[in-house]
């Protein structure tokens, strides 16, 4: 979410009006918000996090570009204990753990202000039951939590945030068992040394809460956060403003689709290693212009081959792979695209490389990223409205010498001892190769 949304979802002083008054919620409503948890408990649990715990060193938090599912696009605030747990059921009955989707991200809107002792609360509609209750289901299914704040009073959708609030708000997160922070920026400086700072008060205050809670830096990308990401306390870097559900942005309202982000992240990549990973937003495979945020500015909805292009240059770049399709209505279309093994290899891949363009044109795109094992993954993309010839010699990309050739969409080896590609590329389409090289009887 950025800035731009705002006008889209709450009118201009709705949002304050409705945060004062959340400011001065009752004490005795905190016991329903707070997973029917006695007040002392939840502040004694809130105290012995932050007392006893020993945090992972914040380098060390996401070794691989976190994957799972997130409710804004589809959902935005429309959200709930049941269809959390309900999303939680698809994703372990439908492979979708066993494949590495292991987050429930929270987006905005869950929120339902803060009590008399200031800590925030969840709405208790939404979550009767707290959000401790629902962190606990999470685990128990082999998965983790990710919720939403922002660092201003307020947040994109207008609710409670976490300005002057980070400590406090910290050991709350840590207490209701949270695993990761998607951590805004709307209603914020548009300088870049006060987001740096303020990132950095919540890194440092996620490190004292005696959790490990992974940290996303989602400053849209206007600020340069590939470059103090690290230093700041954070993960992973979103490059861009929020992604709609469509191609290319055409209507310039302020949108921006998939070829956008890519060609927003390309650039961008030598940033990527170990632990620091571009936040290219969320996956917006299956909605197929489906009503939400995603269906703004522009958002009308992809083909299954741009859909395929968006997960295999989310892959390529080594993006977080945030899904936002309703999980309990798959398509085969959907299954086959999201739970690619041999492509989610690549996105996890532990040598950690970028991705590099290598080859720009006005009809096509070729990246290459080095891979463990001495291997390499090849992208060719067609960004053109036509089909394209494409004929790819492999030393010309710096790799020399004779490769076997995997076709990862097609779950085949296409060639053996080759030492270039030459094929059909349709519009809008990504061949992703991996290559391994010959010799030693291979």
């Amino acid at each position: 979410m950025k800035h731009q949304d705002l006008a889209s979802l709450i009118a201009k002083t709705r949002p304050l009006i409705a945060a004062m008054a959340l400011m001065h919620t009752p004490c005795h409503i905190e016991a329903a918000a707070t997973a029917n948890i006695p007040v002392t408990e939840s502040r004694a649990a809130v105290a012995d996090a932050h007392a006893t715990a020993t945090t992972t060193p914040r380098n060390l938090l996401a070794p691989t570009p976190p994957m799972g599912w997130m409710t804004w696009n589809l959902f935005k605030g429309d959200i709930s204990d049941e269809l959390i747990r309900q999303m939680v059921d698809a994703m372990a009955e439908n492979g979708f753990v066993e494949a590495g989707y292991n987050y429930i991200f929270i987006d905005d809107m869950w929120q339902g202000g803060r009590d008399c002792q200031n800590n925030i609360i969840p709405d208790p509609v939404k979550f009767p039951h707290g959000i401790k209750a629902l962190a606990d289901y999470v685990h128990s299914k082999g998965m983790k939590l990710g919720i939403y704040s922002d660092a201003a009073q307020l947040t994109c959708a207008g609710m409670t945030a976490s300005l002057g609030f980070e400590e406090q708000d910290a050991r709350t997160f840590a207490s209701w068992g949270i695993d990761y922070l998607k951590y805004d920026y709307c209603n914020a400086p548009e300088d870049s040394a006060t987001a740096r700072q303020r990132y950095k008060a919540m890194a440092d205050a996620l490190s004292k809460s005696g959790r490990d809670i992974v940290l996303g830096v989602c400053e849209w990308g206007q600020r340069n956060a590939e470059e103090w990401c690290e230093e700041s306390g954070g993960q992973l870097w979103r490059v861009s403003y929020d992604v709609r559900d469509m191609w290319k942005d055409i209507v310039h309202q302020g949108g921006m689709g998939i070829l956008d982000i890519i060609n927003i992240t390309a650039p961008l990549a030598k940033h990527t290693r170990h632990g620091q990973w571009p936040d290219m937003d969320m996956l917006v495979v299956g909605l197929y212009g489906k009503s939400g945020p995603s269906a703004d500015l522009g958002g009308v909805g992809c083909n299954d081959t741009e859909y395929q292009t968006q997960m295999s240059m989310w892959c390529m770049l080594a993006s977080p792979l945030a899904m936002t399709n309703d999980i309990r209505k798959l398509s085969d279309t959907d299954r086959r695209i999201l739970l690619n093994r041999e492509v989610i290899a690549i996105n996890q891949d532990r040598l950690a490389s970028p991705a590099e363009r290598v080859v720009c044109t006005d009809s096509h795109q070729i990246y290459v990223r080095k891979l463990s094992g001495d291997r390499h993954a090849i992208a060719i993309l067609n960004h053109s409205d036509s089909n394209v010839k494409i004929e790819t010699v492999f030393a010309q990309l710096g790799l020399n010498g004779k490769y076997n050739v995997r076709d990862v969409w097609e779950h085949r080896d296409i060639l053996r001892k080759a030492g270039k590609w030459k094929g059909n590329v349709m519009p809008h389409e990504t061949k992703v190769f991996v290559l391994t090289p010959c010799g030693n009887g291979r």
